[in-house]
């Protein structure tokens, strides 16, 4: 039977609660993983990684960034917050969490991936396995995924104008997110580079260039948000860390489609053990 998770809190340089799971394999274990998740979803979607990983020998620790999931206010209207908090604050939060006697490792998805050069302390991490992380430029998607991410931008910036919030979850489905969140993410995805190319953020290159741990990008050929040429882009960002580009097939896992959800979908066990393989190889 697959290790259960255990509710966890945990509590931000800043000051901010976060909800989180951890799960613990049987036995002691030598190494812990952080999962940082996609922006607009909950940390119970990783509920099957996190029990895969713990029986394979992890420490697994989840969490819901501020804003969203169980660390969401009564009401977001009003909540203040910015993008960049999640990597900056939440992350780490995670990462503190963890025994410091023992190998850390970090697996990302989509903003776990993307948002990576904005966490200090990476070079704690014994190395980085993303999944699905991309820059967010439409210009890398698809004519019909560009169109439909578009319209999402759209209503998104309208509804969060009205109501002080992004209702992400009635727009394209997943979790609403705080304005300073929804605002954020709209404003780096602008950019082919994400948060590098912005010119308001003068300081991202170089704390881009200071990741130099091993990094891996795992990107699905059918990932609408993250097809291959976003997830090369977002590389490029990392001059100084050794960094492996993995395209992904659905027949790699038997699957019709990967997207760009199937990463961390029932099925999707050949890629979380490749990724564990991965990063306990360095």
């Amino acid at each position: 039977m697959a290790p259960e998770g255990e509710r966890d809190e945990l509590v931000t340089d800043d000051g901010v609660r976060l909800a989180a799971t951890r799960y613990r394999p049987s036995a002691p274990s030598d190494s812990t993983i952080v999962l940082a998740g996609a922006t607009a979803v909950s940390r119970r979607f990783y509920r099957r990684f996190g029990e895969h990983a713990a029986g394979a020998g992890f420490e697994v620790i989840t969490l819901d960034y501020r804003g969203t999931g169980e660390s969401r206010p009564a009401s977001l209207r009003g909540y203040r917050m910015s993008f960049a908090d999640w990597a900056e604050h939440d992350i780490p939060a995670a990462i503190a969490a963890a025994d410091p006697g023992r190998p850390i490792r970090l697996v990302g998805h989509s903003y776990g991936g993307t948002a990576l050069g904005l966490v200090p302390g990476i070079d704690r991490l014994g190395g980085v396995y993303a999944f699905g992380a991309g820059t967010g430029w439409t210009g890398w998607m698809t004519p019909v995924e560009r169109r439909r991410a578009r319209l999402g931008w759209a209503i998104g910036s309208l509804a969060t104008l009205l109501l002080g919030y992004a209702p992400w979850g009635r727009i394209m489905g997943g979790e609403d997110l705080p304005a300073g969140a929804f605002r954020g993410w709209r404003r780096w995805t602008r950019f082919p580079e994400f948060i590098v190319g912005d010119p308001k953020e003068p300081h991202a290159a170089a704390r881009y260039a200071a990741v130099r741990i091993p990094l891996t990008y795992a990107t699905a050929v059918d990932d609408p948000w993250a097809p291959p040429a976003s997830r090369d882009a977002m590389l490029a960002n990392f001059p100084n860390a050794p960094r492996t580009a993995v395209d992904l097939h659905p027949s790699d896992i038997g699957a019709a489609q990967i997207g760009h959800m199937g990463y961390f979908r029932a099925g999707a066990e050949p890629l979380w053990d490749a990724a564990l393989a991965a990063l306990v190889s360095r």
